[in-house]
Order: structure tokens, then C-alpha cells, then sequence
């Protein structure tokens, strides 16, 4: 029976990334992956994939906006090309994966993997056996508790539609959601009908609240729907359409509904409960190392009970190679702190975050002081005619980040900068001085701006 230094069982961002970073310090290492797609759901239906769309999106959106002010013609999105511009960046992924694993000697093995006790894997019923485990299994759309929820598209398939129909329901308030919903506002044809369906009382929930109703404001005037508060009793098919039903007698038809309401860690069949490995609805229960309840079993990534994003799954996955190696062959190991996570919401504007919410410090009593402001009239809106741009900066007595939320375009510029001051621990004073020389005019350099009014006087 084969025994390897490391299994990692996963092929999407987080697996890979172990699975080189292990093979490149000269461990013996193995990869399993039971998708039928290699590559993880990043590359081939989510991160990079959904950015092919955003980019139209964001061009179309910016050109309207500029009507009036040096746009004659607006842009004019084209589904199906976008969709062969996708495919040809995705179609080769599944293959590369494969034999990039090979030529860097690293063993593929595919098949459904479960523990069948606390040192051995089967993989296709085969026994292997390993000193360490990285677990990157990733997740799964939600199941929904409600009749003809089979009927709902998932997030994959609705990205290798060929044309996007004139009525669409989106099932869920979250980032599926709002940026498929922002998507299907300015690429679907011109008598399109959007609803976004939410059970909760607002949608995306782990953003600031304030922010959100900007959002959502903005989503509107784009002809977004957005209803709240409600729950689906059914969704019916009629022929070529479908009725999705109420539980408040209400029936919105639709020529396509899609699941939007999240996704949850793709770990049922893993049979964790042979390894000792703790887990819940959440995910696998892991420490500030990535260790799971199995001392020798790591996991990282959506599978995790942490943050669902693909930098957090890659950084999770350096965390958990770095402390293998440190016990293999001596070394630091490595904590870590998801304090200063940032997350971008791909829709237009974009809304971005770090750190808390003004309603999280609220319910901790935790101090704070605040600089915001919202339909933002600085030059670097008005030029491109965004009505909505928006920001709010949280910051604790000593004048150390708490929390940055921005509503805008090239958000990721904004936000990184304030999660580099909050990892760094820099004051509101000290960005203010370094942020000065910020190229200008710029996204960034606004940051002045929003950091004056918290300057000590």
C-alpha cells in the first residue's frame, strides 16, 4: 500500500497551492480530486471565470453612465461572445491541472475519497496511506427547502448559458446573486426583467448595513428588483417558463431562476467522523494553524468553517504547508488572523469591506469613531457619472483600523490599502501622511480625503 507525506484531496486554488508548495520542499506528495473537472470552481466557474462578464459589465455600465457627458452611443454587451471569451481561457484548465501535477511529480489519483480510519484514505476504494492530510474540498450550492428546487440554475451552469433570457429570478441575496443580478442589468436584453428574492430582512449579510442600502439603491435605479422578507413556497414549471410562488400568495413568473442563496462545504462524503475530524453545517473545524481536530489532518479552504473566499483558501493552504514543513523538517510555524480580511462584491459600483461593521462594533460596545459619506460629488466621480459612490472608515480612540467599506469602482485599491495599514498597524495620521503623494487623480488618492476628518486636531 502506497504511503505518502502529504494527501491533499482537492484540486481547485487552495489544494493546488499545498500541494506545490509541499512538493517544491521535497515531500512525497499526492493530489485526489472527485469534481470530474479539475481546477477548482475559482478558475473555471467563479473567480476568473465570472470576471470575462464583469469587465463587459463594467464597460457597458460606465459608457451609460457617460451619456451626455462625451458618450454619443452607449456599449452594447454581447452575451455569447463573452461566453466564447470565457470558455476559451477555461477549456484547457481541467487538462493543465492534471499535467501540471505530473510534471512536477506530484501523483494525481481521481475518485470519491473518504477516510477509512484515522491514517488511511480510500480514493475509488483504494487504500493510501499519509502522514499528513490537506483537506480543499471546496463547496457546493446550498440545498433549499422548498418544492421544484431543482428547477433552479446553479451559478456554473447559469455562466455557460449561450444567451441570458428576458425575465430572470435570483434565488438568494448574496454575491451570486447581486453580481449575476448586476450582470443580467446590462448584458440581458433590453426588456429584461431582474428580481433578486431574499428571505432575511436585507441581503448581504456580512456587509456594513448602511453600505447595503446604497447598493441596493443603485441596483435599483439599474431596474434591479429586490424584495425581501419572504419566503418560496414553489417553483413551478409552465411549459417553456416557470412560477415561482410565494409564501404570501404571490406568484412571480420567470423565464429562468437561479440559485444565488450561498453554498455550503462539499464534505458529506468524506467520512470525517472515522478520522476524528470535528465538523458542522458550517464546515470543518480547524485552529489559527488550519489543524483540524486530527492533529495530523489540516484544512483550508471553502471546506473550512472560515471566510469563503479564494485568497483566504490560498492563504489558508501557504498556513497549512508552511506548518507540516515546520514539523517535517523543523522551521516556524505559522497563525492565522482573519482581522483583516477584505472581500469585493463584483457589481457596479462595487461594494468592498475590511475589518467590522458599524453595526458588529455596535452590538460588542466596542469604541469607534467614524468618517463617512455617501453620493460622493469628488472629480473622480462625476467624470465617469457615478451617482452612488460612497465610503465609510471605522477607527478605534488610538486611531487604529477597525473597518473600511467603500461603494465605488476600483474598489480593490482602496480597500487593499487600508488592510495593509490594518495589518501593519499603522494610525489614521500615518496613512494620512503616506497618502498624500498618491498618484492623482486616483481612487486612492481620495483616500485623503475620507482620512482628514479623522485626524486629531
Amino acid at each position: 500500500m502506497k504511503t505518502y507525506d502529504v494527501m491533499v484531496v482537492g484540486a481547485g486554488t487552495a489544494g493546488q497551492t499545498a500541494a506545490y508548495e509541499l512538493k517544491a520542499h521535497g515531500l512525497d506528495v499526492a493530489l485526489a480530486d472527485n469534481s470530474g473537472r479539475p481546477g477548482g470552481v475559482c478558475a473555471l466557474a467563479g473567480c476568473q471565470a465570472k470576471k470575462y462578464f464583469y469587465e463587459v459589465t463594467e464597460t457597458v455600465a460606465r459608457s451609460q453612465h457617460l451619456v451626455g457627458k462625451g458618450i454619443q452611443t452607449p456599449s452594447v454587451g454581447e452575451w455569447a461572445s463573452i461566453l466564447n471569451q470565457k470558455n476559451a481561457f477555461t477549456a484547457n484548465i481541467p487538462d493543465n491541472t492534471v499535467n501540471g501535477l505530473y510534471e512536477a511529480g506530484i501523483d494525481y489519483h481521481e475518485g470519491t475519497v473518504r477516510f477509512s480510519d484515522s491514517n488511511t484514505i480510500l480514493v475509488a476504494d483504494e487504500p493510501l496511506k499519509f502522514r499528513y492530510v490537506v483537506l480543499a474540498t471546496g463547496a457546493k450550492p446550498m440545498p433549499l427547502p422548498f418544492d421544484g428546487s431543482h428547477h433552479l440554475l446553479t451559478s456554473d451552469q447559469f455562466l455557460d448559458l449561450r444567451e441570458l433570457p428576458r425575465r430572470i429570478v435570483f434565488v438568494g441575496g448574496g454575491f451570486i446573486s447581486f453580481e449575476f443580478a448586476h450582470f443580467a442589468a446590462r448584458l440581458a436584453p433590453m426588456d429584461r426583467q431582474i428580481t433578486v428574492l431574499e428571505v432575511a430582512p436585507r441581503p448581504l449579510g456580512p456587509f456594513d448595513g448602511g453600505m447595503v442600502e446604497l447598493l441596493a439603491k443603485a441596483s435599483a435605479d439599474e431596474k434591479i428588483d429586490l424584495r425581501c422578507n419572504l419566503n418560496i413556497e414553489s417553483i413551478d414549471r409552465q411549459g417553456d417558463s416557470y412560477a415561482v410562488r410565494l409564501a404570501d400568495g404571490a406568484t412571480i413568473d420567470a423565464d429562468m431562476v437561479v440559485h444565488g442563496a450561498g453554498r455550503v462545504p462539499n464534505i458529506a462524503s468524506l467520512d470525517l467522523d472515522q478520522a476524528g475530524v470535528q465538523h458542522d453545517r458550517r464546515g470543518i473545524t480547524t485552529d489559527a494553524q488550519t489543524r483540524t481536530t486530527h492533529p495530523r489532518i489540516f484544512a483550508v479552504g471553502d471546506c473550512a468553517a472560515t471566510p469563503q473566499l479564494a485568497r483566504v483558501a490560498d492563504y489558508e493552504a501557504m498556513v497549512a504547508a508552511t506548518n507540516i514543513l515546520a514539523e517535517v523538517s523543523g522551521g516556524k510555524p505559522r497563525i492565522i488572523d482573519y482581522q483583516a480580511v477584505p472581500a469585493i462584491l463584483f457589481s457596479y459600483p462595487q461594494l468592498a469591506m475590511v475589518g467590522q461593521t458599524e453595526d458588529a462594533l455596535k452590538q460588542s460596545g466596542t469604541p469607534y469613531v467614524k468618517s463617512a459619506a455617501q453620493n460622493l460629488k469628488w472629480p473622480t466621480y462625476r467624470r465617469i457619472g457615478m451617482k452612488h459612490a460612497a465610503y465609510k472608515i471605522l477607527v478605534d480612540p488610538d486611531q487604529h483600523f477597525l473597518g473600511a467599506h467603500f461603494l465605488s469602482d476600483n474598489a480593490a485599491g482602496l480597500v487593499n490599502t487600508i488592510k495593509q495599514a490594518m495589518l501593519n498597524g499603522q494610525t489614521v495620521e500615518e496613512l494620512y501622511y503616506q497618502s498624500v503623494m498618491t498618484p492623482y487623480p486616483s481612487r486612492e488618492s481620495d483616500l485623503t480625503y475620507m482620512l482628514k476628518p479623522l485626524l486629531r486636531k
